[in-house]
This record gives C-alpha cells, structure tokens and sequence, in this order.
C-alpha cells in the first residue's frame, strides 16, 4: 500500500510541477502516472548502474554528478513515454531537483513513522 501512496505522490507532485515549468509537458494526469510508474522501474534498473559508473564522478565532484544522473534518469523516462515531453537538459535537471525535494516532503507529510 505504501508504494502504491508513493507513486501516486509523485504523480501528483510531476503533474503539479508541469503546471509551473514551461519545459515540462505531460498530456494529462494519467501520463503523469505512468510517468511514475516509469520513473520507479528506472530508479530500480537504471540508475544503479549509471550511480556505479558515475561514482568517481560524483565523488570528484561532491555529489553534483548525481543530480546530473537525476536528469538523466528523468530524460530516458521521456524517451519511453509519448506523452510527456522535456523540452532539454536543464529543464530535466529543474525538473528532477523540484520533483526530489517536493516528493520527499509531501512523503514524509503521508509517512506514517515507521
């Protein structure tokens, strides 16, 4: 139930950011739960590996590489999904920092202690 709460937070919260970003577009709210849905499946796959290469990276970097890793998970999700629509880069990078923040917090708002 929890990761059901989850997915339906963060399809809230990427729904509510398209309204504010210019650059990030989805067609309508069940895009953006897909959108999600996506997102979760790259974040369990993808960016595993991309964190395992980008380590030095990040490392060198203090960390700044991961939020270019965020990015990039966020442009493969709109790769897969037709109805969503990143108009760049920078608009991704935006888009995954506000997303991360905001998530988290409404997150913890559901979150039930344990």
């Amino acid at each position: 139930m929890n990761l059901i709460i989850r997915l339906f937070v963060t399809a809230i919260v990427a729904y509510l950011l398209t309204k504010v970003l210019p650059g990030v577009h989805f067609e309508g709210f069940s895009s953006a739960i897909i959108f999600a849905i996506v997102l979760g499946v790259l974040n369990i796959f993808v960016k595993p590996i991309l964190s395992l290469f980008g380590l030095p990276l990040t490392i060198l970097t203090l960390g700044f590489f991961a939020l270019v890793i965020n990015a990039g998970i966020i442009l493969i999700a709109d790769y897969f999904i037709d109805s969503m629509v990143v108009d760049g880069f920078w608009w991704a990078f935006i888009f995954s920092i506000l997303l991360s923040i905001v998530t988290s917090l409404a997150n913890s708002m559901f979150s039930d202690g344990d």
